[in-house]
């Protein structure tokens, strides 16, 4: 396989969101030269591949395309010779999701997919499993880039590059597209014209902006989005549109990311979530009725192009990012963009060696950070503790660790210490037996001894 005749694999290619994946690459059929797609998935995402398989035939069909696009289970078929991996999977499917949202909701704290304890759940789930993905990377297509956008794509992403050793690695997540759509329609400034710097950790960055004319809008921005007379309006649609303070955010002096909102305004994101799982319409089951109204209709085989639900789906722009993340790099177009990388000095409060999410071109080589600096210190404080919870997490989910487990919960912001940190983290290691091997002999010494814990979390999920 050359570079002038690409094969590019996607795992979790049943997803819902790869009609938008293969909208992306059909965009920019003249800058990449694509000769195969490998969408893989496992046995429990067959039916899921096959539906959405067909979609992107019939895509690349209508568009006049000679692409060759392989469905397959077989992960070592789809990586073999390949010159970019993209990941886009869920370990334990929504139905994981589900346990990480409502267990830490049941007991009236925050249940969420990234955010405190079912983000470090998902990230126990999936860090070993990227890990044995690059294994085989480094077997059959040892100079593939990997494009991520797996969440938590910071840990995945820090796990691939630091304990795996792949250092042609990308994270990608869709929150700074959404920022930079709204500065732009905010200030009625073309996005072309405005110079962005976002810097910080996935679903944990802040940003700055700049005109041509080399003015900062920052401050501007923060009165039009967060002023008193504004509604602090989110263009996310999977968490809950809480107003921010207006003086927090005027006196940090830089535009937050959505997800602070859990951080920031905690007592009423938690409210709501516990609203929510009362009324059974967490938000991981939402997305499940969503994602099934999608293959309903990803089942038309009239149906060549991407449907205008899927932006219901939260994750709107990911895929295109991938896209145009590859395209940055075979074309060497640099693209200015803001991904998850190695930080090597760009934010200097943070381990020279960690991932961080920071934008600037991305070339052939890969990505360029724009210098960042130091954070001032009521944002330096908080991104540590986060830096430092995602790297015990990490840690935890490769070792199998209780202790470094353990350790991560009390260190999260939002999992409180003492009994119920260890609660919490029983309980849903108890939930996800089936996909944390690594754990196993801590799962097994749990229900030995607490089969109250057992039986709580067995009578919890009778009702999802």
């Amino acid at each position: 396989m050359t570079r002038n005749a690409l094969k590019i694999a996607t795992i979790g290619g049943g997803s819902s969101y790869t009609p938008e994946l293969i909208e992306g690459y059909i965009k920019r059929k003249d800058e990449l030269p694509i000769k195969e797609i490998w969408l893989v998935d496992i046995e429990a995402g067959k039916e899921k591949l096959e539906t959405v398989g067909a979609m992107a035939k019939r895509m690349v069909k209508a568009a006049g395309l000679d692409w060759e696009v392989h469905l397959t289970l077989d992960r070592r078929a789809a990586l073999k010779d390949a010159d970019f991996v993209s990941t886009q999977f869920r370990v334990g499917l929504l139905d994981a999701r589900i346990k990480d949202e409502r267990i830490p909701l049941s007991h009236g704290v925050l249940g969420q997919e990234t955010n405190g304890a079912g983000g470090m759940f998902k990230a126990f789930r999936t860090i070993p499993v990227i890990l044995g993905i690059i294994e085989d990377m480094k077997e059959l297509c040892p100079d593939a880039w990997l494009v991520n956008f797996t969440n938590p794509a910071g840990m995945v992403t820090e796990a691939a590059i630091k304990h795996g050793g792949w250092k042609k690695t990308a994270g990608l997540c869709n929150v700074p597209i959404g920022h930079r759509k709204q500065a732009a329609e905010k200030l009625g400034i073309p996005e072309e014209d405005l110079f962005f710097k976002f810097a910080g950790i996935n679903h944990f960055h802040w940003h700055r902006v700049w005109d041509k004319q080399g003015n900062e809008r920052t401050q501007k921005l923060i009165d039009l989005i967060y002023g008193p007379q504004e509604d602090s309006e989110s263009h996310l649609k999977n968490i809950h549109n809480a107003p921010f303070h207006y003086e927090q955010i005027k006196d940090l002096g830089m535009l937050p990311c959505g997800y602070h909102r859990y951080y920031y305004i905690e007592d009423e994101m938690l409210k709501h979530s516990i609203e929510e799982f009362e009324k059974g319409e967490t938000r991981a089951q939402v997305v499940k009725e969503t994602e099934a109204r999608l293959f309903e209709l990803y089942k038309d085989p009239n149906l060549d192009y991407k449907p205008k639900e899927l932006e219901q789906r939260g994750g709107t722009h990911y895929s295109d990012a991938a896209c145009e993340l590859i395209a940055s790099i075979h074309n060497d177009k640099r693209t200015d963009m803001v991904v998850s990388t190695e930080n090597n000095g760009t934010i200097t409060d943070l381990p020279y060696d960690c991932v961080v999410e920071v934008s600037g071109p991305v070339t052939a080589h890969g990505h360029e950070p724009y210098n960042w600096g130091a954070f001032p210190a009521a944002a330096r404080g908080i991104i540590q503790v986060m830096k430092g919870m995602e790297e015990t997490v990490i840690r935890a989910a490769i070792d199998g660790d209780y202790g470094a487990a353990l350790h991560a919960f009390t260190i999260n912001p939002l999992v409180p210490g003492g009994a119920m940190a260890k609660t919490l983290l029983d309980e849903l290691l108890v939930a996800h037996k089936e996909h944390l091997p690594n754990f196993a002999e801590a799962i097994v010494k749990i229900e030995k001894e607490q089969p109250d814990t057992v039986a709580y979390v067995t009578e919890l999920m009778k009702s999802n």
